[in-house]
């Protein structure tokens, strides 16, 4: 019989507090094949990694287990330290007694019982674990970056600058995201597309970064350091090696229609670039407004385009690329104003929410930099700003805090005064939170330098009466009910996942949180990378987050990828499915349940991709002639660890 060595984590009291451990250790000392048994009060420290060590060598033990936290936590690190004292790292297996046992008990003596089954569980399955080595496979030294705001132009830049290729795929015609649209940035009032500009420039002149706007990822196959996307090209109908950017065609175009980047509060041609630091700075036909191409309806665009550059015989195309590892900042959208239907959004033309009002504070927006109302373009004198909405209300909208609008609003304020002088801020506020270097400070400017006045109170109902914008709100803090006659009314709405979240979280198979953002794998430990491995995330595709943060995120989701880059090879876990070809029947039930698409039939019986699966099990399962078993997690192995679980 093999010789097996259990070690007893106290964990500090995270386990001591619930469980005897002295006296799990003891019992297992009795168990069969068990030749000793100990416990100490940090395992995972250095004295007590060094004490399976030299148990292991002394006691020539076969194989170890763990009995402490989840072994999310610490099997890398066990494992090791047994590699390093001649074992088989698969030779060692966790007990977790701390969060499946001590964490979820009060009761010492039921505790303490459970903590001895687990841990003889772990016994019974680790005395029949194979000895395995770690798979290997090549990289492919690319990366694909999707999102062209300010997370997915950081990523690329910084994994540019290491020297390794990226692909950055943006759906707009141009990259920038919404930080393009800001006027100032928060604390420090910065012009963001003076602070943004250089890099999307940086962006597209790095011969490192191959840039695919107006597009979009339509599927993704393979696995970590291998990855096969198809990314769909939509047309532009526009040549932008011949484009002069002379404005003829939007000059003669008949058709005008709502413009994204001012949200509505302008128009644009069917033919357009999207703000004048577009990159690349080239022009789009946007085919829903067109008249026509099939045939062609109008044409006028390309009968002025003196160098030739309009061409409707462009067609959408699927370009295939090879990555190893992706960065996912698909970005955020704003909470939908028409779901706020109480605060008159869409009803009054003076209702607008935190972006439009950022368009029309910037210098380059529909109004150029001068605060008019949308309705009779007169400047606002009382401007109310009602943050939280749609945030923080689990009953209708979104449950969670949107952590930018405290800021945002604070700043919006301060520039209404800027522009404004004589006018009036209020702002309606359920509580501040300016977590962030200066970000207290800059709100306490805003009440004590330019006057805001912060009313601590929600808002019950908005209408127009007589040319103005009626409020009624409370002032919780004074007791009173307040009434506001408003020019204007600015409403900082909710973020959200972006449109394609959850589209595009089904394509790269990560995990939504129960809000719609994309899970991180960890949020402490983990926090940029997704459940799906060789996949990072970075901005506010993960959840609500300001610039700083955003950028932050990104380069720390770069890191990671290059970690996986600079590789030429990587390890995958051995413990994976493998197939009794002799017992299969190719009925292929196994392969439809697969969730990795790591199985296929090939001559009648099922093959596996090693590099795919991640040992899950539906297939061993779903076999009706266990055919199928996962390594290190047999049946056998399973019914034995029952087994001595119910004291067999």
């Amino acid at each position: 019989m093999k010789r097996t060595g259990v070690f007893v984590c106290h964990c500090g009291i995270n386990i001591a507090g619930t469980v005897d451990v002295k006296r799990v250790a003891k019992e297992l000392s009795k168990h069969s094949g068990v030749v000793h048994s100990e416990d100490y009060v940090y395992m995972c420290s250095d004295p007590g990694q060094n004490l399976i060590i030299d148990a292991i060598k002394e006691k020539k033990l076969d194989n170890v287990v763990i009995a402490c936290c989840s072994p999310t936590l610490h099997e890398t690190t066990f494992r090791n330290t047994s590699e390093s004292a001649g074992l088989n790292k698969f030779q060692c297996e966790i007990a977790n007694i701390r969060e499946q046992c001590s964490w979820v008990h009060k009761d010492m003596d039921k505790a303490t019982e459970k903590a001895i089954k687990i841990t003889k569980s772990a016994v019974e399955k680790v005395r029949r674990n194979e000895s395995l080595e770690p798979i290997s496979i090549p990289v492919t030294r690319r990366a694909l970056v999707i999102g062209g705001g300010i997370a997915g132009i950081q990523s690329a830049l910084d994994l540019a600058n290491t020297g390794f290729e990226v692909i950055l795929v943006e759906r707009e015609p141009s990259i920038g995201g919404h930080m393009i649209q800001l006027s100032e940035t928060f604390p420090t009032l910065d012009c963001s597309q003076c602070i943004l500009t250089p890099k999307m420039v940086e962006v597209s002149k790095h011969p490192n970064i191959k840039l695919m706007t107006y597009s979009e990822v339509q599927e993704i196959s393979g696995y970590v350091g291998n990855f096969i996307v198809k990314i769909l090209k939509k047309p532009t109908y526009v040549d932008a090696d011949k484009c002069t950017l002379c404005d003829e065609c939007t000059k003669v175009c008949p058709v005008v229609v709502s413009n994204e980047f001012d949200l509505g509060l302008t128009g644009r041609r069917a033919i357009y670039i999207p703000f004048p630091q577009a990159i690349p700075a080239t022009y789009t036909l946007d085919i829903s407004a067109c008249p026509g191409l099939l045939p062609i309806a109008c044409g006028k665009c390309a009968d002025v385009c003196e160098p030739g550059a309009i061409d409707f015989d462009m067609k959408p195309k699927i370009v295939e690329e090879e990555v190893g590892a992706i960065i996912v900042a698909s970005g955020f959208d704003l909470y939908e104003k028409e779901l706020m239907g109480e605060y008159g959004y869409g009803k009054y033309p003076d209702v607008l929410d935190g972006l439009q009002f950022e368009r029309l504070l910037s210098a380059s927006g529909p109004t150029m930099g001068k605060v008019l109302r949308p309705s009779d373009r007169k400047e606002p004198k009382e401007v109310v700003f009602i943050q939280c909405v749609g945030s923080r209300d689990p009953e209708l909208h979104c449950p969670y805090c949107s952590k930018i609008c405290c800021m945002y609003t604070a700043k919006h304020a301060m520039l209404y005064k800027h522009h404004v002088h004589d006018g009036q801020a209020y702002i309606f506020y359920i509580d501040i939170r300016s977590g962030g270097k200066g970000y207290e400070e800059f709100v306490q400017r805003a009440v004590e330098e330019d006057g805001v006045l912060y009313l601590r109170g929600k808002v019950s109902k908005i209408f127009e009466e007589k040319g103005k914008i009626k409020v009624w709100g409370v002032d919780t803090l004074a007791g009173k009910d307040i009434e506001i006659d408003a020019d204007m009314v600015v409403l900082a709405m909710a973020m959200r996942p972006s449109k394609e979240a959850e589209e595009l979280a089904k394509k790269l198979k990560i995990a939504l949180d129960k809000d719609g953002f994309l899970a991180e794998a960890h949020p402490k430990l983990r926090p940029v990378e997704s459940v799906s491995s060789g996949m990072f995330l970075a901005g506010a595709a993960q959840a609500p987050k300001d610039i700083p943060e955003a950028v932050a995120q990104a380069s720390g989701a770069a890191s990671k990828a290059v970690a996986i880059l600079s590789q030429e090879r990587l390890s995958h876990a051995p413990t994976v499915a493998k197939v009794n070809v002799n017992l299969c029947s190719g009925c292929g039930m196994c392969v439809l349940v697969c969730p990795y698409d790591a199985l296929s039939l090939k001559d009648g019986k099922v093959e596996v991709n090693e590099v795919l699966c991640e040992g899950c099990g539906s297939c061993s399962a779903t076999c009706l002639r266990a055919a199928i078993q996962v390594k290190n997690l047999t049946p056998l192995q399973v019914n034995e660890m029952i087994k001595v679980s119910l004291g067999g």
